[in-house]
């Protein structure tokens, strides 16, 4: 494999084989789930590719030489910015205080191909939504308006047990608290999830029964449901029990803990990934909070033209400087027979507000959602390829398709569709010419 076409550069320093053996196990397994990764051997490579290719994080192989792979990961960091791009800690999961500050997400030395690639692939859109973060509150404060900021909250970690507890409970417990963490326990799943519904968790601990089942149909319906997606859930296993790792990850499980695992080791898994939580919802958060800072369009919550266009010149510049892709949808209504005559009765007009907030709410929160005239509307896309851009916004405009618009009395509902122009920023071209050539697309689709 080309070192180009690698999605993560993995920085082993070590050289003992069975580490060695165990690392090419998971290389092969993650290049078969999308992540191609390569392996370096110095720290000056591994900053080399990732500023020159389009790596999307970094792992660093902290097995032989933990102190070395903490001090690697304190200078990559230094040297990355301004890309946040994510460094993982392979085998740094029981470092304690100092992997949880040197990496983003410290991980079991014993992990899973499956695991791996699900847990890049949400560290990596974090990342994207960290640097559209910083992008937004330059663009705000421009404008004369407040930076905005990440703000995690500093009451202590929440984490929720469900399930009959063994007997490592209250050692475990114990673990959690010295890292500055508080513990609910639940019995049973509906009291489980009376506490998700009620309360705010950073992190659910499931206790595997005589079967893990139960365990996987709770995390499976907290997959299902938009509010508690998002929360890790780590399976912790009794000797006796064996779980398919692969399906198990697909399922919902963020972490699963074998039995023999130190309850130390234990505790610093689940507090890496309830730290990294809580850092992701303060990030989108914040991006969330954007839409009331007094510079959207009132009547949609989106971004104006003005404000849209210097937004997407800031987008483009970045996406230059981080070597990542920036794609740029164009979306104007559709004159279908029906919508010409909801336009001409006015109807049309008094829809758009509805159909501009929900454009708004139907793109990831990295995105930029913007009102450029009364019936077009462009998003701009950060870290999504040309492709990417044109299912995001087919999705979008399938969604709002399904939808119903008032057109008065005796009148029938009328629904409406999108022509749709989709460019990917190229070398050398600036954000104006980007959004043109998908303006064109979408004149080009209407007259066709």
């Amino acid at each position: 494999m080309a070192f180009s076409d690698a999605r993560v550069v993995i920085y082993s320093p070590g050289r003992d084989a069975s580490t060695a053996e165990s690392l090419a196990t998971l290389i092969d397994g993650m290049a078969r789930l999308a992540w191609p990764a390569v392996v370096v051997r110095d720290p000056a490579a591994a900053l080399d590719l990732v500023r020159n290719s389009a790596v999307q994080a970094v792992m660093i192989d902290a097995r032989s030489d933990l102190d070395s792979a903490i001090s690697a990961a304190m200078a990559l960091r230094t040297h990355l910015r301004p890309r946040a791009t994510p460094i993982v800690g392979l085998g740094a999961a029981a470092a304690g205080a100092g992997a949880l500050e040197a990496f983003d997400l410290a991980l079991s030395g014993d992990l899973h191909p499956t695991q791996a690639a699900l847990r890049l692939e949400m560290l990596a859109r974090s990342a994207v939504a960290e640097e559209e973060l910083t992008l937004r509150s330059e663009t705000f404060v421009d404008r004369l308006r407040a930076p905005l900021k990440a703000s995690p909250s500093k009451v202590p970690l929440q984490i929720l047990t469900i399930g009959e507890p063994s007997p490592r409970f209250l050692q475990l417990d114990y673990e959690l608290r010295a890292l500055g963490a508080e513990t609910t326990g639940a019995f049973t799943a509906y009291t489980a999830f009376d506490y998700l519904h009620e309360q705010s968790f950073d992190a659910v601990v499931l206790w595997s029964g005589d079967t893990h089942a139960e365990a996987l149909s709770i995390a499976g319906g907290m997959r299902r449901n938009t509010r508690l997606f998002h929360i890790p859930t780590i399976l912790t296993l009794k000797p006796e029990t064996a779980v398919a790792r692969a399906d198990a990850f697909h399922r919902g499980l963020s972490d699963i803990i074998n039995p023999g695992t130190g309850d130390q080791e234990t505790a610093a898994r689940i507090i890496a990934l309830a730290r990294r939580y809580r850092y992701e919802s303060a990030v989108r958060s914040a991006l969330d909070m954007s839409r009331y800072a007094g510079l959207m369009e009132s009547a949609t919550g989106l971004f104006t033209r003005d404000l849209f266009a210097a937004h997407l010149a800031r987008l483009a510049q970045a996406a230059t400087a981080r070597r990542r892709p920036l794609s740029v949808a164009v979306m104007r209504i559709s004159d279908r027979p029906e919508a010409i005559r909801a336009r001409s009765n006015g109807w049309l007009d008094q829809a758009t507000p509805q159909i501009g907030s929900m454009i708004g709410r139907l793109v990831r929160m990295e995105d930029t959602a913007a009102r450029l005239a009364s019936d077009v509307f462009a998003l701009a896309l950060p870290a999504a390829t040309h492709a990417a851009g044109r299912v995001a916004a087919e999705r979008v405009a399938a969604v709002i398709a399904c939808t119903a618009f008032d057109a008065g009395e005796e009148q029938p509902a009328f629904t409406v569709d999108f022509d749709i122009g989709v460019a990917q920023l190229e070398p050398g071209e600036s954000a104006a010419q980007t959004l043109e050539r998908a303006a064109r697309s979408v004149l080009s689709r209407a007259v066709s």
